[in-house]
């Protein structure tokens, strides 16, 4: 009698948070069919550590997680466009100061910066390649929040070095947020 592994679906209902672990188990000769219960059908993966870990049992070539993965698609489309949103910041700061300053390191920082996310704009469009985009994301993101956090310490001006060092640290955030979810 060969096994499936267990279903651990998450419900609610009007009053509380419930959960159910259901095995689903079926014979070696029969073909193996599943039914879904209606809360199924959410968006959300709960993969549980601990007792219930010990519960599910494994199908061959699949992963068993250790951990509890919820697998936000929030954060999944948003990496995207806070990508673009950034690299568009960034090529508009770096004309900006070149334009005021002459700064020549501002504009290739603009530059380089703007195309670097735009590539994981790019890259995160299709699925084959979202793992990357997210990766570059990351950092690029994190290479200028040292650049501004250098910057930031250099000058003590919250603008535009401390601006720019915060939305650096929340876009590495996001898009490290999205790399590990598009890696599970």
């Amino acid at each position: 009698m060969g096994a499936l592994p267990a279903v651990y679906t998450l419900g609610f209902s009007p009053n509380r948070f419930t959960n159910t672990a259901t095995a689903v188990r079926t014979s070696a000769l029969s073909t193996s069919s599943v039914t879904l219960s209606p809360t199924a059908g959410l968006k959300s993966t709960f993969v549980g550590t601990g007792n219930v870990r010990h519960r599910l049992i494994q199908l061959p070539g699949s992963r068993l997680n250790t951990s509890h993965v919820c697998k936000c698609q929030l954060v999944q489309d948003f990496a995207p466009i806070a990508s673009a949103g950034y690299a568009v910041l960034l090529l508009g700061g770096g004309l900006f100061a070149y334009n005021k300053s002459g700064s020549k390191g501002s504009l290739f920082g603009g530059l380089t910066g703007a195309t670097l996310m735009s590539l994981a704009y790019y890259l995160m469009q299709a699925s084959d390649t979202k793992e990357l985009g997210d990766a570059l994301a990351f950092g690029a993101s994190l290479l200028f929040a040292f650049v501004f956090g250098i910057r930031f310490a250099a000058t003590r001006k919250v603008v535009p070095a401390g601006l720019l060092l915060v939305i650096s640290v929340g876009l590495t955030a996001l898009t490290l947020s999205a790399y590990l979810q598009d890696k599970v």
